[in-house]
């Protein structure tokens, strides 16, 4: 004879013995202001007398159109929201923008090369199940951006494409790069190279050329690396004399290789300008392995105000990571909410650390 497993129960059955309405049953889990106390808290102990779970959240979300996620979409690997420093940040913050409300976070990593990736993009943000996206830091023309759009609910992008019209939060980077640069114009240097993390949706890894540069779609280290190169200019160091080096992942091992390039292929510079406190870090990596002092050979700049940076006295621009994904978060939940928002467009400001690896020239 088979032993027939228990029917599992359900919201119906559950209200059916309760001698109530699947309405009330429903309103004990997803709407307690609408009950007494009382009610709720009878209908809950039953529930987990008869290992009732509660509402299953799939059937829900189809029948409300209300999946309680937002998705953030990330042209990286998954390891990389949890390794690179400014993304644990920035995640943090946006986490901390669920606070009080019943969302939480579905991430969506596209990996870093996305060229003729149109029908993967359409089919992996088709299939997610969330009411919104957060796009954060994607190349122009990128498809994960596109696909976004196609399903027609709310998309905030955070840092960039920064020309794309969506609700948008990032900090102006051009602007922003200034201060490191002047730094190292006011200690004197003048042979100066620049490390830049990805500059192109195509890889490209090794110097930068004029043309490369004008062409990147990753408008971030486009305008930090622009924004160098002006403030050089401005004191009468020619552009095309200086030296950039760009790696298309970020890692330790690819920023210490990006510096080795740069500095064997160029002897003679005194100072290294970064667009990232990751590829500073690779900096400091590579000259203690040649036993280089720093600042006394070479001075480094980062960008991004990580705490190791900070810990290991690098001069960085500090932007607000973490504030930069509350931001994110709060606009997207008023948008979902249908809230009118008056100014989509935040920019948050930046500041600079002097640091400990700027040093007076002679």
């Amino acid at each position: 004879m088979v032993k027939r497993s228990p029917q599992r129960k359900t919201l119906a059955s559950l209200a059916a013995e309760l001698g109530v309405s699947r309405t009330t049953v429903s309103n004990a889990y997803n709407r307690p202001d609408q009950l007494a106390p009382a009610t709720r808290q009878r209908i809950l102990a039953a529930a987990a007398a008869r290992g009732y779970p509660g509402p299953d959240p799939t059937a829900r979300s189809l029948r409300t159109r209300h999946a309680g996620s937002w998705g953030v979409v990330l042209t990286e690997h998954l390891s990389y929201a949890f390794e690179d420093m400014a993304s644990v940040d920035f995640l943090a913050g946006l986490s901390e923008a669920t606070t009080g409300t019943d969302f939480s976070l579905t991430l969506i990593p596209a990996g870093p090369d996305t060229t003729g990736r149109e029908a993967s993009a359409a089919e992996l943000l088709g299939r997610a199940s969330v009411d919104g996206f957060v796009i954060y830091s994607v190349a122009a023309g990128d498809p994960y951006l596109a696909a976004a759009q196609a399903r027609g609910l709310p998309v905030v992008v955070c840092d960039q494409p920064v020309d794309t019209g969506l609700p948008f939060v990032g900090i102006d980077d051009h602007a922003a790069i200034a201060p490191a640069a002047q730094a190292l114009i006011d200690a004197g240097h003048r042979r100066i190279g620049i490390l830049s993390i990805r500059l192109r949706r195509a890889r490209l890894d090794g110097p930068v050329s004029p043309a490369d540069l004008e062409a990147a779609e990753m408008h971030v280290q486009r305008s930090r690396v622009q924004g160098a190169l002006e403030v050089f200019a401005g004191a009468g160091v020619d552009p095309a004399g200086v030296p950039v080096v760009t790696r298309h992942l970020n890692t330790p091992a690819t920023a210490r290789e990006a510096a080795a390039k740069l500095l064997e292929g160029n002897p003679g510079l005194t100072a290294v300008l970064c667009t990232t406190d990751s590829m500073a870090l690779g900096v400091l990596d590579y000259a203690a392995e040649r036993g280089w002092s720093v600042p006394g050979d070479l001075s480094v700049t980062g960008f991004d105000g990580i705490e190791v940076a900070r810990l290991r006295g690098v001069a960085t621009v500090q932007q607000p990571n973490k504030a930069k994904g509350a931001a994110a978060g709060h606009l997207l939940a008023r948008l979902i909410a249908g809230e009118p928002v008056a100014r989509p467009r935040k920019i948050l400001g930046t500041t600079y650390s002097p640091g400990t690896t700027v040093g007076q020239l002679g």
